[in-house]
């Protein structure tokens, strides 16, 4: 009998018990899995788990039976135990002895045993104990323990196995907060790793908070603690038959829905996702409640700090367990203004509602919604204004009050828009930013925090920065609403105006940072002109700090929070200089050990170094006269610099690239500048994603040593880059394109690249334009996810390039299409 569930090409509509929502699946390739229906997974699950059993049963048999007819006894544990085996799940058998056997006198049966199972295509994980160490806690192996919370015996000595029937539950009586407080520490863990978020875009069915883990968290805390377990039925058949899916496409133990799963699932894969997350929230829910009462009986500091918190309960509002609960409940629906200075106290201690008063709240909601206190509105900006506002949020969508006072925020609840780029939802996304704010750590970005008069306004702004999404064009929706929510929310026409200002630019200063030159004076003067003031320019500053952050954990590297600053300071400058300040620089008026350095210089290459960058470019010219090259390479806070200064000649800065590519570089900005002397000075800024450089010193030197000799001309970077492997090709997900803008900058021509990003493309780009006859200027290169975002500032014969550029655009469509 096969262990895997029937496949079909069948389109099919699977119901699922809890609402009686319906998933559609997509139509598949013969051969194809299909979705089961919940009782149709539930069936091949019990089929597959009952064949196990006999697998397992046969194998005890033959190999350990006639040798052990007494004293030994096989058990299934764990998932296995609790018959739940997925098509590729691990079986866990244990192999219960009596405490008078020596495991070690059993190693060569057991091996026989366990290579039959493995023979038998059986993921088997296995363990040898005694009653004894079944019945012990151990510190370093609790995991044990619990498994046991889901045994049953499968064939051996049945003497045995009662006599552990007997023992245990005096085991986990005595140890049960014990192991409890383990788990729950565990779970904790496992949260924190996804971000304590059940919002992500391709979820880990199994890991991910809300998932079926989490089941089994319910499942066994309720055991440990002596509890009632949730009622989770509806969520576990929505769960299962995706699990179960995700198993047969992948033919292994896959548990991530990715976007790819998603679309063979579902005709309509948004609407099964937000099926998804609202059964995660169920699940994550239940699982914290349990995780909370665990760790009650933990008293330490942690207990002691809990005590502490309580004192901060008020005639309106208890603390107790780290909670808030309503003294008087039934003032919720006589007092619509209690509701929102319950949300206000969140807001303002940081503590999220008690279960008793999130299951009161959505009852309450018709009141306030038929006749809103005259100060709701004063209500709602004190949420916001408070120093955890993301947490009095969080409050009101968990209980359906955002939504009550905000309806347009059903058009982003559990919202998923895919672009291989964010990971959350939009509405965990917009929280999730709201929520940055309050952990600034950079202590630039945290003192312009405290400048900002009205912080509710730019929290406001945030909250409704991605309303639009979910339609055509978001910002142009998102305008729309905002309009409408504003006047609502009794906003001023000043403050109206700055919101609209904060969401129709909310994109302006990430655009300017990943696609235009900072160090070019016309782009300071654009984003002046656009932005206006000082005050807008400081909430600007501080949304964009906050949606990148919000993207994913990594989005806002060390680079791009400096790129951030610079225009925030390019910006500032320009708004506040006084017109004689403005000056033109050059060489005649640097400082005379400087000048003939600098003679041929653009202008712009004293806006952007420092006198000591400067000097020491200086000296690397004076090496490069006598030497040929030199080269100069320094470590800063998460990137690094590296200067060559080389006699002019084509494809120096493309081989340059080349070489940072050859060592696993990542190259955020480049620059290229050249002296009457013709000597180039090429810079460049990288990142080191896997700290190649950081943990092993001498790469370093051999960096610098492969840079010296390839802008020589004495090393051939087409073999360095051919010696380095090359990532497997997968389908391109990032769609090319090649944009040529004379309009942007007064002096250079500008080339825009959008690309699947690639180890050398950099240098491929780059060899194309010097092959044309151009002349690299700058180079600005930043990445989304696995997209390329270059922009190069390009000049030809000392000008812009004229309008015979069709073939280098079909060179490098091509480059980036390989």
């Amino acid at each position: 009998m096969s262990l895997r569930p029937s496949v079909s090409a069948t389109t099919i509509t699977a119901t699922l018990p809890s609402n009686k929502e319906e998933v559609a699946v997509s139509p598949t390739e013969s051969g194809r899995p299909r979705l089961l229906t919940a009782a149709e997974t539930e069936a091949e699950i019990e089929e597959r788990t009952r064949h196990v059993d006999e697998v397992v049963s046969r194998a005890f048999t033959g190999a350990l039976a006639s040798e052990f007819p007494t004293g030994m006894a096989a058990l299934a544990v764990g998932g296995f135990g609790r018959r739940e085996l997925f098509p590729f799940s691990d079986v866990d058998v244990l192999l219960l002895i009596a405490d008078d056997k020596d495991p070690s006198s059993l190693k060569q049966s057991i091996g026989v045993f366990v290579q039959q199972l493995w023979d038998a295509g059986l993921r088997l994980s296995h363990s040898v104990r005694t009653l004894d160490d079944c019945c012990q806690l151990h510190d370093g192996n609790t995991e044990l323990s619990i498994s046991l919370i889901d045994r049953r015996l499968l064939t051996g000595d049945a003497q045995l196995f009662a006599e552990l029937e007997s023992r245990i539950p005096k085991f986990f009586k005595l140890h049960g907060r014990t192991l409890g407080r383990h788990l729950s520490r565990l779970t904790r863990a496992r949260h924190n790793k996804f971000q304590n978020t059940i919002y992500h875009l391709e979820p880990n069915l199994k890991e991910t908070p809300g998932g079926m883990r989490d089941v089994h968290v319910t499942h066994w805390l309720s055991r440990l603690l002596e509890t009632d377990p949730p009622e989770l039925s509806g969520a576990r058949g929505f769960l299962f038959p995706l699990r179960h899916f995700l198993h047969l496409r992948s033919h292994r133990d896959d548990n991530i829905l990715s976007f790819e799963a998603q679309d063979l699932i579902s005709a309509q894969p948004s609407e099964m996702m937000r099926n998804y997350y609202r059964h995660a929230r169920l699940i994550e829910r239940a699982a914290t409640d349990l995780v909370e009462r665990s760790e009650q009986a933990e008293r330490s500091l942690l207990g002691q700090f809990r005590d502490w918190r309580s004192r901060l309960s008020n005639s309106d509002f208890t603390v107790a367990r780290e909670r808030v609960l309503v003294r008087s409940p039934q003032q919720l629906t006589r007092d619509p203004s209690l509701l929102m200075r319950l949300f206000a106290f969140c807001a303002r201690h940081e503590i999220a509602l008690a279960p008793d008063t999130e299951q009161r709240i959505p009852s309450t909601l018709p009141a306030l919604v038929a006749a809103p206190p005259p100060e709701m509105w004063l209500q709602f900006r004190e949420i916001l204004n408070q120093p955890h506002a993301a947490t009095g949020l969080r409050a009101m969508e968990q209980t359906g009050a955002l939504v009550a006072i905000l309806p347009e925020w059903t058009r982003i609840d559990c919202l998923v828009v895919r672009d291989f780029y964010h990971r959350y939802t939009v509405d965990e996304h917009t929280i999730v930013a709201i929520e940055s704010l309050e952990h600034v750590e950079d202590g630039r970005f945290h003192d312009l925090l405290t400048e900002i008069d009205q912080p509710w306004l730019l929290r406001f702004a945030l909250l409704l920065h991605d309303i639009g999404k979910g339609g055509g064009h978001h910002v142009a929706e998102g305008l729309a609403l905002a309009k409408v929510i504003c006047r609502r929310f009794e906003l001023t026409v000043q403050e109206t105006e700055t919101v609209l200002f904060l969401i129709q630019q909310h994109l302006l200063l990430s655009g300017v940072m990943n696609s235009r030159d900072l160090d070019d004076v016309d782009t300071a003067r654009a984003v002046a002109r656009q932005v206006g003031t000082v005050e807008r320019l400081k909430m600007l500053t501080l949304l964009t700090h906050a949606d990148i952050s919000a993207v994913n954990p990594t989005a806002l590297t060390p680079w791009r929070r400096e790129q951030l600053w610079r225009a925030y300071l390019l910006a500032y400058e320009e708004l506040t200089r006084e017109l004689d300040t403005e000056r033109i620089s050059g060489p005649q008026s640097a400082r005379p050990d400087l000048a003939e350095f600098l003679d041929g210089f653009p202008t712009r290459y004293l806006r952007t170094h420092t006198e000591a960058e400067m000097e020491r470019h200086r000296d690397l010219w004076r090496t490069a006269q006598s030497a040929g090259v030199a080269v100069d390479i320094q470590r800063h806070s998460g990137f690094y610099r590296l200067a060559v200064a080389a006699a002019d000649r084509p494809f120096l800065f493309a081989s340059i690239s080349g070489a940072l590519a050859a060592f696993g570089m990542n190259i955020l900005k480049a620059e290229a500048f050249a002296n009457t002397t013709h000597v180039a000075l090429d810079t460049f800024t990288f990142a080191d994603p896997i700290r190649t450089l950081e943990l092993n010193p001498s790469e370093v030197d051999r960096l610098h040593d492969t840079v010296l000799r390839v802008a020589s001309g004495k090393e051939d970077v087409r073999r360095l880059l051919h010696n380095r492997a090359r990532p497997a090709k997968r389908p391109q997900r990032v769609k090319p394109s090649v944009t040529f803008n004379n309009v942007a900058s007064p002096a250079a021509t500008l080339i825009e690249i959008v690309a699947e990003d690639r180890p050398g493309l950099l240098y491929d780009l780059t060899s194309a334009m010097s092959q044309a006859g151009c002349n690299i200027e700058v180079v600005l290169i930043d990445t989304e996810a696995q997209k390329a975002l270059d922009v190069f500032y390009v000049t030809a014969a000392g000008g812009k390039l004229d309008a015979s550029h069709d073939p280098l655009k079909a060179s490098l469509l091509e480059i980036c299409s390989a």
